[in-house]
């Protein structure tokens, strides 16, 4: 707290009582945010105000880092150790290296890892890149029924994700690398007191996966320079308060052609008609029956390689969620489960390669792929996203406003 200035500040009420106030929130005064709201006739005010009154710092810090300059967040030049990915994040190159790509895309040299300050929670795999308790766990076979409480903690942790994708797409034009997305999801998880999960998870080097046209998913955030016409899907998980919450979105990149945007348009439906199944008693199976039957009838193919999983305490556990038909998912929903559905959909045939950074999955004839996720719980009467859209969610898919 700081006392007042040569601004007098007496004549303001406090935030908590509405009584005179002469003090003010030092976070507040350093974002600059108004003073309005920010005052406080005692330190008991203000400390009975503090869970909810630091919201206004969050909303604060994620609107700056949504209207800076391209490259001002953690910007960084070859000589800062920009180098190209090897094996799986545990190897570096100064050479591209060779590879019968599949399109026209390329990998460029990534930045340094980005740092997590030490005062935050973080999973186990934080430091030397290696889960330990994730695959020994019972949930690996046996679907988690969470408690009241752990449920809570993913609404509150979901929602958070969010705000952080939300973030990350005001940002998507030309001209932007996929590294400043990256800088953008690690600032701002960071700044809502979370961990980015996928970073140093099994080594990933990232805060968030970027996955530019003919990649399926895994990208990694690099040099490289958004392009108009590209679709770019940025995949966002938040670890917070011990849980996980997992969502990404695909995003138009400038103009896009009407093929890519029939693309987008149609994952995005697949996802929206799996959800609409889920409720308890629906076998997991169903999810991909549902999912291939849209996509084949406009002419797209369903990623094998890949599937949802279950979410909470671990990042990845039971459930396993096919989302092509005919395949053999075991188990029936119930309630209190937390699970994720997140079709990938392919232009071209489904099957995928692996390209030399051991994580970039694209498509095998080089034709684009698009994404969509939620984080989902299972309800006594049917499903909640915890991941939704929020009424802030920036407007950028022309079927939903039509």
């Amino acid at each position: 707290m700081t006392g007042g200035s040569e601004v007098a500040i007496a004549t303001l009420s406090c935030a908590k009582c509405s009584k005179p106030a002469n003090l003010q929130c030092p976070k507040c005064v350093e974002l600059k945010l108004p003073r309005e709201g920010a005052a406080f006739c005692t330190q008991d005010c203000f400390k009975a105000s503090w869970s909810s009154h630091k919201s206004v710092h969050l909303k604060a810090k994620l609107s700056s880092l949504a209207t800076e300059t391209p490259g001002e967040q953690n910007a960084a030049s070859p000589s800062d150790g920009w180098l190209y990915c090897l094996r799986k994040g545990q190897a570096r190159t100064p050479k591209s290296p060779y590879f019968d790509w599949t399109g026209t895309l390329r990998p460029y040299p990534i930045s340094k890892k980005r740092v997590v300050p030490a005062h935050i929670d973080q999973p186990d795999w934080a430091n030397d890149g290696i889960p330990k308790i994730e695959p020994n766990s019972d949930f690996q076979h046996v679907v988690e029924i969470k408690t009241p409480e752990l449920i809570e903690k993913m609404r509150e942790t979901c929602r958070i994700g969010r705000e952080v994708l939300d973030a990350a797409a005001r940002i998507i034009r030309p001209g932007v690398t996929t590294d400043e997305i990256d800088a953008v999801v690690h600032e701002a998880t960071v700044a809502a007191g979370g961990y980015p999960s996928p970073l140093n998870y099994h080594f990933f080097p990232k805060s968030c996966c970027t996955s530019v046209n003919e990649v399926i998913c895994h990208g990694i955030p690099d040099a490289r320079k958004l392009e108009d016409g590209d679709i770019v899907n940025v995949d966002v998980t938040v670890y917070y308060k011990g849980v996980h919450g997992d969502l990404n979105e695909t995003f138009f990149v400038g103009n896009v052609d009407e093929a890519s945007q029939r693309l987008v348009q149609c994952t995005y439906e697949c996802l929206e008609k799996a959800i609409s199944i889920v409720k308890p008693g629906v076998r997991f199976r169903e999810i991909g029956e549902v999912i291939n039957r849209h996509a084949s009838m406009s002419g797209l193919s369903v990623v094998k390689s890949y599937c949802g999983h279950g979410i909470g305490e671990l990042f990845h556990c039971a459930p396993n969620i096919p989302h092509y038909s005919r395949n053999k998912a075991v188990g029936v929903m119930k309630a209190g489960q937390t699970f994720t559905i997140e079709p990938m959909i392919n232009a071209g045939v489904w099957r995928d390669r692996m390209w030399p950074d051991g994580w970039t999955a694209v498509t095998a004839d080089g034709k684009r792929s698009a994404q969509f996720e939620h984080t989902l719980l299972v309800t006594e009467t049917g499903v909640e996203v915890l991941t939704a859209r929020l009424p802030t969610s920036p407007k950028l898919f022309p079927w939903l406003s039509s």
